[in-house]
C-alpha cells in the first residue's frame, strides 16, 4: 500500500465514525481537560506567588520550576509508576493503569508550565497595576485578580502550552495507563501501537486529530487576543 493509499484510508477512517478512533480521542481530551482544570489554578496560583512574594530559597524553587519545564514526561511516569504500584506508598489507592492515575500524571506534567509562564507574565506586568489597585480601595486578594486580568492573554498562552504539552506526551501516559483498549489509551499510545502493528491508516487518522486540535487551540488563542488588541 502506498503513502497516497494509505492517507486516504485515514481520511476515510476519520469520517467513518469509527467508534474505535474516536472513543481514544474522547479518553485524551477527558485525561487531559481534567488534568488541566485542576492544575490551572493551582499553578497560577503559584506563579503568582513566586512573582510577587519575596522570601528565603526563592530564587532556587524558581530555578527548579524552570527546569522542570524539559523534565522528561516519561520519568514521570516511572516515578509515579512506583509510588502507584502495589509496593509504593500509595499502592493502596488502585490507581495503576486507570484514567485516574493518567490524570495525577499529567498535572504533574503541567503544572510547571503553567507555572513558569504565569511568573513570566506577572513579573513582566506593571508594578504599578497592582499598587494603583490597592491604593483605591482594593484588598490585595482583589488587587491580584487585577494583575492576573491584565495578563490573562499570557495566562491563556500558558494554558494552551500546557494542553499541547499534556494531550502529546507518550511516556506518562503508556507508563502509568498501560494503553488499555476503551480506558487509557490515548492518541499518542494509539498512534505508537497502531504503527508498530503497520496500522499506518489508523495511526495517521489519529496524527490528523492532533494536528487539529493543536492548530485548534493556538487559532482559537489569536482570535482571542486579536479581539482583545486595542482599536
Amino acid at each position: 500500500m502506498t503513502m497516497l493509499d494509505t492517507t486516504t484510508a485515514a481520511i476515510r477512517l476519520l469520517f467513518s465514525g469509527d467508534r474505535e478512533l474516536w472513543g481514544i480521542v474522547g479518553v485524551s481530551l477527558r485525561v487531559s481537560l481534567s488534568a488541566l482544570l485542576v492544575a490551572t489554578p493551582i499553578a497560577i496560583a503559584a506563579g503568582y506567588g513566586l512573582a510577587l512574594n519575596r522570601f528565603p530559597g526563592r530564587r532556587v524553587l524558581i530555578v527548579a520550576l524552570q527546569a522542570m519545564l524539559s523534565f522528561p514526561t516519561v520519568v514521570v511516569g516511572l516515578v509515579l509508576y512506583l509510588a502507584l504500584s502495589r509496593r509504593g506508598p500509595l499502592g493502596a489507592w488502585q490507581l495503576l493503569f486507570t484514567p485516574e492515575a493518567m490524570i495525577i500524571g499529567q498535572i504533574l506534567i503541567a503544572l510547571p508550565v503553567l507555572a513558569a509562564f504565569t511568573l513570566a507574565a506577572v513579573q513582566g506586568a506593571d508594578p504599578r497595576i497592582r499598587e494603583t489597585a490597592i491604593s483605591l480601595g482594593a484588598s490585595p486578594v482583589r488587587g491580584g485578580f487585577t494583575v492576573l486580568y491584565e495578563t490573562r492573554f499570557a495566562i491563556l498562552a500558558a494554558v494552551c502550552q500546557g494542553f499541547g504539552r499534556v494531550i502529546s506526551e507518550v511516556g506518562c501516559a503508556l507508563m502509568v495507563g498501560g494503553n488499555i483498549a476503551g480506558s487509557t489509551r490515548t492518541i499518542t499510545t494509539a498512534i505508537a501501537l497502531e504503527t508498530s502493528k503497520g496500522d499506518f491508516a489508523q495511526g495517521i487518522a489519529l496524527g490528523f486529530v492532533l494536528l487539529v486540535l493543536a492548530i485548534g487551540v493556538n487559532v482559537a488563542l489569536a482570535v482571542l487576543q486579536g479581539g482583545g488588541a486595542e482599536p
